[in-house]
């Protein structure tokens, strides 16, 4: 999406680019990572690279190659994907009423939601920075493609990721997001609570389960009066 010429939209803007760009690196070293396992899945090089950029969800995408590398049906494969992304569903329900337009163009500005831009963009009374969310999800996918692209061109060289560390970042990626909530006294009741339930289902959940069951912690939000958020 190009930038605003609306000049507090371009402040906006600009302040989700540069609160995005320490995510974006997360990203780019988890894409790489990405790019590097799908082709020592096997998988060709152009269909990972159309993942990357039409999916751009690293759950899911991870979720996927796990199972078509186990030998599992691509069905199987998109259900998974599916289970992992409907955390989106809520998430763009509480965004909604802070985007603008018809049903179309309302739709394609919530295209660019993901977790860090959401927390980002995240504004008093339950309210949200458009813009600011554009803005940081912008610098965060163009680094989810580059990274994605490297890794597959350039998976022969980087070799096994967890070498370097690059499967430690996807639940680091999440833990920089709880730990932002926990020092906002507004949601920190609700981070925390998230937090126990997901460490605990760790342990034996299917992968993608404890992270949905987790956003079930948002409900204590509605019966919890602002004030003591």
């Amino acid at each position: 999406m190009p930038a605003p010429a609306n000049p507090e939209h371009q402040a906006s803007w600009r302040a989700g680019l540069h609160a995005g760009i320490p995510y974006a690196l997360a990203s780019f070293l988890l894409s790489l990572s990405f790019g590097v396992l799908a082709r020592g899945a096997g998988l060709p090089d152009a269909p990972a690279i159309a993942m990357s950029i039409i999916v751009f969800a690293g759950s899911a995408q991870f979720a996927v190659l796990s199972i078509l590398s186990a030998g599992g049906g691509l069905g199987a494969a998109v259900a998974a994907a599916a289970m992992m992304n409907s955390r989106f569903l809520p998430m763009g329900a509480a965004l909604a009423p802070s985007l603008t337009g018809g049903p179309l163009k309302r739709a394609a500005q919530g295209q660019p939601l993901v977790d860090a831009s959401w927390v980002i963009a995240a504004r008093e009374g339950g309210r949200f920075d458009r813009w600011v969310l554009f803005g940081a999800t912008a610098v965060q996918y163009v680094a989810w493609v580059t990274g994605t692209v490297i890794g597959v061109l350039g998976g022969n060289l980087l070799g096994d990721p967890s070498r370097f560390g690059l499967d430690a970042i996807f639940p680091t990626f999440f833990l920089a997001l709880l730990i932002g909530e926990l020092r906002d006294a507004r949601t920190r009741k609700v981070a925390a609570l998230g937090g126990v339930i997901a460490l605990a289902l760790v342990p034996f959940a299917p992968a993608g389960v404890p992270i949905l069951a987790a956003s079930t912690a948002a409900l204590l939000g509605l019966w919890m009066p602002a004030a003591r958020r």
